[in-house]
């Protein structure tokens, strides 16, 4: 049998990566952080245990770029969704409810990956953390954003305070309050995106959004 070919070989390195970051999202988000263990991933991915070490320094790396794999995958998903629309407004207000949709979605997972962040590790700059980052920066740039390198990360930091603010323990925040939030701040109008968790369109403030800095 001759030997497979390196794009061969790279495929096969491929796959067996991203079962491993879908078998991290389905165990976590199942029974929590702390309750799956390494060897769990590894047999729900049908991987051998060593192919973890391989591929992530760590645990907490690998929560992170499995959930920010899920984060680009939801939101590549969300933009392209019919009827698909190059207008960036409603791009970025689909963009905003993909990522209030998948804590509302899957709060154990995203509380986990929310915890991991504030550890020592910090934010891992991974593959799919920059796949993720690309297409909030390409849905900024059709918004209209004049400088999207400043854009980008406080757009970033609305979303992380929104998701935590939607998944505080004891004194969660409403989602329609944080969604009108933060259609407000960007001009955004509350009949646009997809309203996570089949909550009506329009939240609990009834004042017209604010024009947008980026608006003409």
């Amino acid at each position: 049998m001759s030997p497979r070919s390196a794009s061969v070989n790279e495929e096969l390195r491929r796959r067996s990566r991203e079962r491993l970051l879908q078998a991290t999202v389905e165990l976590v988000a199942e029974r929590g952080y702390e309750a799956t263990t390494l060897g769990d991933i590894a047999d729900r991915a049908g991987s051998a245990r060593g192919l973890i070490s391989y591929y992530f320094p760590g645990k907490r790396q690998l929560l992170q770029s499995a959930v920010h794999r899920l984060m680009h995958l939801t939101l590549e998903e969300v933009l392209e969704r019919a009827p698909r629309t190059d207008d960036g407004r409603e791009r970025l207000a689909r963009a905003i409810d993909a990522m209030l949709g998948l804590a509302h979605d899957r709060p154990v997972l995203i509380r986990a990956h929310m915890a991991g962040i504030l550890q020592a590790e910090g934010f891992v700059q991974c593959a799919e953390q920059q796949r993720l980052a690309f297409l909030l920066r390409d849905t900024l740039r059709r918004y209209g954003s004049h400088d999207v390198d400043a854009d980008y990360p406080m757009l970033r930091a609305l979303l992380m305070g929104a998701v935590f603010a939607e998944l505080l323990p004891g004194a969660p925040m409403p989602l329609p309050r944080l969604r009108a939030e933060l259609f407000e701040r960007y001009g955004l109008d509350l009949e646009m995106g997809v309203p996570p968790g089949g909550e009506p369109s329009g939240g609990t403030r009834q004042d017209v959004p604010v024009q947008s800095k980026y608006s003409g």
